[in-house]
């Protein structure tokens, strides 16, 4: 499947996508350069990504890939690839794996989660098997049963095993608690979520031998984002080049960030996909440049699109809905989210202002439960995941208006806090 070059991208998505040529209506013909395109407006281009009517998809579905990804409360957002486009994706994203410390004939274990739509296992599992280096690949899945995943790492003394941070310290915690190492893991390869200090400090005393490292940077979405950098910043990675374009623009004024050390908004422009075009989608996270020149940038943490509270991704819109239908009365007056860490797990705080003197314990807690409930109902794999040790429970933090977090420079609410400590 060829890389396409933009302006026939451009020109194709506009001539055969209900929704381009709804979104570049008034721009002239000749548009061709990304800063002549408006920025996607994700609940707009979902709410046109439908399973029926259709106004996204460039052709009707009839060879295809399909795969769940993150969304809101009762929409489901799913994601489409050609055979081509998918194989593109794969291969590229292998080739990257090499960048991560993949070497010939590494035995690899896929402990990323399958089934139910969701891309990453098979979508890891694909790109080692179109990795340039050989491998042996061991596709025991997120879901197994550790003491079973424990004996075939130990059976195949594998080199190295790949999975969200929360999978890897789950078994790491395992090891440890069970008084055992693993010392023939050279590398701990993780995706889909930041990696913390004191995770670091769990994997390392489970797998004494083993570096950790980012797999790479991609979302079943947006596609290609981000390719490892060699390095001792694991946040650092460098665009898919020819394969996508990394755009990082500033938070109140859109413009595209171009000097080293500012952060800004992740947008992707996917220059291998035709049937569902990706151009100037947010990526749902922050970055900054660490050498412009070079296409390389380090992940900062989520935008306001959304956020990661361990392997829970929410968005801002949840809350929102879950704030609306429990506050019936409008006492509610701004919320934010705020993302912390302490004992060495992630933890959600809805920040909820009211106004001055609405103030009464029993009915603020009476309300915030309220809220709670509704966000759980959205998002099951919250509580889930709290009743498995991955996060705390949910909380509620009761501020005024003037406590919200804002932007100094335009004064505009921030609507995701993120005060965990990366490294």
């Amino acid at each position: 499947m060829p890389v396409h070059q933009l302006p026939d991208l451009i020109r194709f998505a506009r001539h055969n996508s209900p929704y381009y040529a709804a979104l570049y209506a008034s721009l002239p013909p000749g548009a061709e350069r990304l800063t002549d395109l408006p920025v996607i407006d994700q609940g707009e281009f979902w709410q046109a990504n439908t399973l029926e009517n259709n106004r996204v998809l460039t052709e009707p579905l009839k060879e295809a890939v399909v795969f769940k990804t993150g969304g809101t409360s009762g929409a489901p957002k799913f994601s489409c690839y050609t055979r081509e486009e998918w194989q593109e994706f794969v291969t590229a994203f292998g080739h990257g794996m090499t960048e991560a410390g993949l070497r010939p004939g590494h035995r690899v274990a896929d402990l990323f989660y399958a089934g139910e739509l969701y891309a990453s296992f098979l979508f890891i599992l694909d790109s080692l098997a179109n990795a340039p280096v050989a491998n042996v690949r061991l596709p025991i899945g997120g879901a197994a049963p550790l003491e079973s995943t424990v004996t075939t790492l130990q059976d195949f003394a594998v080199q190295v095993v790949a999975g969200t941070p929360t999978t890897l310290c789950r078994l790491a915690d395992h090891l440890v608690s069970t008084g055992t190492q693993l010392p023939s893991m050279e590398l701990v390869l993780f995706g889909g979520e930041a990696l913390f200090d004191d995770q670091r400090r769990l994997l390392a005393a489970a797998f004494p031998n083993a570096e950790a490292r980012s797999l790479g940077y991609a979302s079943v979405d947006a596609g290609l984002l981000g390719c490892p950098v060699p390095g001792p910043d694991a946040r650092v990675h460098r665009a898919f080049t020819p394969h996508s374009v990394v755009e990082i623009l500033d938070e109140t004024t859109g413009e595209p960030i171009t000097e080293a050390g500012r952060p800004g908004r992740v947008v992707v422009t996917s220059l291998f996909r035709r049937l569902m075009p990706i151009i100037r989608y947010p990526a749902g996270d922050r970055a900054e440049w660490t050498d412009p020149e070079a296409g390389h940038f380090r992940i900062l943490g989520r935008a306001d699109e959304g956020v990661r509270v361990g392997p829970v991704s929410l968005y801002s819109q949840d809350a929102q809905d879950a704030v609306g239908q429990a506050d019936t009365d409008g006492r509610i007056t701004g919320m934010q989210l705020v993302v912390r860490r302490w004992d060495g797990r992630d933890g959600l705080v809805l920040r909820l202002a009211t106004a001055p003197g609405d103030d009464d314990p029993a009915e603020l807690a009476v309300l915030a439960k309220a809220v709670v409930t509704g966000l759980e109902d959205a998002r099951p794999l919250y509580p889930d995941s709290v009743r498995t040790g991955f996060v705390h429970p949910l909380a509620v933090e009761w501020v005024h208006h003037r406590d919200l977090v804002v932007n100094t420079r335009s004064g505009k609410l921030v609507r995701v806090v993120d005060e965990r400590p990366t490294a």
